[in-house]
């Protein structure tokens, strides 16, 4: 198998609500997800984010924190399909607006029992998972 290519996507978070984009090209055209996509050469998964995120919702991020990697198996027919994704939280200011640009049909905020019903990839549907288990046990605490 080849080696991954490599991938980034940012979670930026307002309020409880998810800023998420509608892809508009194939493979992955019609899902919702974080803004992200392929690293050019010689960027860090960071960087990658970062610029993913500005160039997709024109929304300025910073403080990249690495918050989980997942393995993108290759599709069956799809040549250049295999992915290792970085996902990072990165903070934005709370006034931004992000609107869709590059290869997104549409951005918005979405709150996770909203999200449950998008059409997303699980990548994202287990961060989303993941933050909501840990806010309520910070919560808690």
């Amino acid at each position: 198998m080849n080696q991954p290519r490599l991938a980034s996507s940012a979670i930026v978070e307002r309020a409880g609500r998810f800023l998420l984009v509608r892809r508009s090209n194939p493979p992955a055209a019609d899902l919702y997800a974080f803004p992200g996509g392929r690293a050019e050469p010689g960027e860090t998964p960071a960087e990658t984010a970062l610029r993913e995120l500005e160039e997709e919702t024109g929304v300025v991020g910073r403080n990249p924190r690495l918050f989980e990697t997942y393995e993108l198996l290759p599709e069956v027919g799809v040549a250049g399909s295999h992915y290792l994704l970085s996902v990072f939280r990165v903070d934005a200011d709370s006034d931004s607006v992000a609107v869709a640009r590059s290869d997104a049909a549409d951005a918005g905020w979405f709150l996770p029992e909203e999200i449950e019903d998008l059409p997303v990839p699980p990548s994202v549907r287990d961060c989303v998972q993941k933050l909501v288990a840990s806010a309520a046990t910070e919560g808690r605490g």
